[in-house]
């Protein structure tokens, strides 16, 4: 048996929380179009025969403005610690920049793989020359994959056994991650928000489960604004509505989800509330 736990690093909007779900062939992280949208440490379990990897998704770093974001890249960066492997996920759409440069300074590229993501997104043009570029970092491995379609993801997946240590299986065969029910749903929630929500707003939003007594589950949806109160409830309450329905039919038949939204002043300034949201 071998197993081991792969961390993914990488700028928002790279990919990662996709190209875990396609390796564990289930959605272990939500995704969205808008950056930061992991703000936690998500464990992933990949179960291959004789091979287990834990892949751990990571929040997108970036330049912090707030003490949330400053929380959400020490999560991200301590989670390039005591792992087997760590991999540097680029776009391969955008020029390698100065953000990428600042991820790959942060880890030990040398023993690292690089991971091009996005390629059935970008020209063959495009993806020769990100390859070119990345090639300057003389990691231990480069991958030119689409989370997307699953091209390339076989032979990532191959380089990485190979790579596991000999171990014990760290999580039982059925189980794909370690994220609790009221964690999963709490994030359902603010995926579905962040989908409908426009111009900064989905930012200043957060998400918690308060009750679970199945199959009725009450969330709480947290805004920094009276003003912003209204726009997540949308006009008779349809937006919430729909928020709803689209959360419930992602979760077991039977259940029941609770909405509320409640004005948490600047909650992204007060490290104490950011405790009890769980950044």
């Amino acid at each position: 048996m071998r197993s081991g736990f792969v961390t993914f690093v990488g700028r928002p909007n790279v990919g990662k929380s996709t190209l875990v779900n396609a390796i564990c062939g289930v959605k272990i992280s939500i995704v969205s179009n808008k950056p930061q949208t992991t703000r936690t440490r998500i464990r992933g379990v990949y179960h291959g025969g004789e091979t287990q990897i834990v892949f751990v998704d990571t929040p997108g770093l970036h330049k912090p403005v707030t003490p949330l974001g400053e929380r959400v890249n020490a999560t991200a960066l301590d989670s390039v610690k005591d792992v087997d492997i760590v991999c540097l996920i680029i776009d391969a759409c955008k020029p390698f920049g100065k953000g990428d440069q600042w991820v790959a300074d942060r880890i030990d590229i040398k023993n690292a793989f690089v991971i091009v993501n996005k390629s059935d997104k970008a020209t063959r043009e495009q993806l020769m020359s990100q390859l070119q570029a990345v090639s300057a970092l003389e990691a231990a491995e480069y991958f030119p994959v689409s989370a997307r379609t699953g091209e390339g993801v076989p032979e990532l997946l191959a380089a990485l056994a190979a790579r596991m240590p000999e171990g014990l299986e760290y999580y039982p065969a059925d189980m794909v991650t370690d994220t609790d029910d009221s964690q999963w749903v709490a994030e359902l929630v603010r995926e579905q928000l962040l989908a409908v929500l426009k111009d900064e707003l989905p930012y200043s939003v957060a998400t918690k489960v308060t009750e679970w007594e199945w199959p009725r589950v009450r969330c709480e949806i947290y805004v920094e604004r009276e003003s912003q109160k209204g726009m997540v409830i949308g006009k008779g309450g349809e937006l919430l509505k729909q928020v709803g329905i689209q959360v419930r039919a992602q979760m077991p038949e039977g259940a029941f989800i609770e909405l509320h939204v409640v004005v948490d002043k600047d909650w992204q300034q007060n490290l104490d509330r950011l405790e009890r949201l769980g950044y």
